[in-house]
């Protein structure tokens, strides 16, 4: 009786010598997976995007410029950065590119002013900035964390907007920065082929792409952020905002399930607040963040009228770029630095 207990607690032993289940083992091998675990993605708008359109060198420019802004967003991210950081030093290259509809490549209103709408979130605290309509800042996305960040407030507008960013340091140029031939030109197209009319029911503007652009990242930490930044629509008035600056619509982000940032027909965006949906589904339905997206996209959204699409990164590093339009500018980057740019339905 006693070798037999003898041999027992001497297996017990033996065990665990070969396991080692210490809370503190498993800690630390659960947080250097979960270091690992990050991701990018970035878009350029969404709309009427065909190759038949495009040139090779207009191509290979869009390509170059989304891979650059890929690339930089994942440096800071492989380096230990905040996905808050990437997401706004992605974006600063889209805002500072003629290619896309932000920043220095932003169209005109009606009135011939370039005004420009950015929003930010973060997941983690479900803090959130936001201006509209604003006509001087280079980089409107930075004036969107600067609210999020240094004032009470989630939106500001206009002239308040401008006069808030000044006081927080932040570069301001004169208006005629924000000037190219080629938005130009489309504006005086747009006057000329329906002057009574809308922007968003100008058959002319309706074939064209929309060129906001946006990015949401996963950081090592696990935090989640989505920034988007346009300068609206051609020939817009009244001073139109759209959903690029409304939290929920154009720009959504939670560390319980993804962030997500939105292109498109901003009016229809508001209405299905899109970026939130997308989120609550998978909160409330418990909804893969692929299921989600396709079903706000392709079938709620697209039942109201509306056209785009959305990029967005749920809290595993799941990516995905979802729009029911001909073509999305985008691009991805995993946690292994492999980035995939994508231009049309494919």
């Amino acid at each position: 009786m006693k070798k037999f207990a003898f041999i027992f607690l001497l297996s017990i032993f033996l065990l665990n010598s070969c396991t080692d289940s210490s809370p503190e083992k498993k800690a630390t091998t659960v947080n250097e997976m979960s270091k690992n675990n990050f991701g990018l993605v970035i878009h350029g708008g969404a709309g009427t995007i065909l190759k038949e359109n495009m040139t090779p060198e207009m191509e290979a420019q869009y390509e170059a410029t989304l891979k650059k802004a890929a690339q930089k967003g994942y440096e800071i991210l492989q380096n230990g950065g905040t996905s808050l950081d990437a997401v706004e030093q992605t974006i600063h290259i889209l805002e500072n590119s003629p290619l896309f509809n932000a920043g220095k490549g932003a169209v005109f209103a009606n009135n011939g002013k370039n005004e420009l709408d950015a929003s930010i979130m973060e997941g983690k605290t479900l803090n959130a900035g936001a201006v509209a309509g604003v006509t001087n800042l280079k980089n409107p996305i930075s004036a969107a964390r600067k609210v999020m960040e240094n004032s009470d407030h989630v939106l500001l507008a206009r002239q308040g907007a401008e006069e808030f960013a000044a006081l927080q340091g932040l570069e301001i140029v004169d208006t005629s920065y924000f000037y190219t031939e080629a938005r130009f030109k489309s504006l005086q197209k747009a006057k000329m082929g329906n002057q009574d009319k809308a922007a968003y029911i100008d058959p002319y503007i309706k074939e064209y792409k929309y060129g906001t652009v946006g990015c949401v990242a996963l950081d090592k930490d696990g935090n989640l952020a989505a920034g988007t930044s346009t300068g609206g629509m051609t020939n817009k008035k009244w001073n139109r905002i759209g959903d690029s600056p409304i939290i929920g619509a154009g720009t959504y982000a939670n560390n319980k399930t993804c962030a997500v940032s939105s292109t498109g027909h901003g009016e229809y965006f508001i209405r299905a607040a899109v970026a939130y949906d997308i989120s609550a589904m998978m909160e409330y339905k418990s909804m893969s963040l692929e299921e989600a997206a396709k079903e706000v996209i392709q079938n709620k959204l697209k039942k109201m009228g509306g056209d785009g699409g959305i990029i967005a990164i749920d809290t595993n590093g799941n990516l995905v770029a979802e729009f029911n339009t001909p073509g999305m500018y985008r691009a991805k980057v995993d946690e292994n630095g492999n980035i995939t740019v994508g231009i049309y339905k494919e």
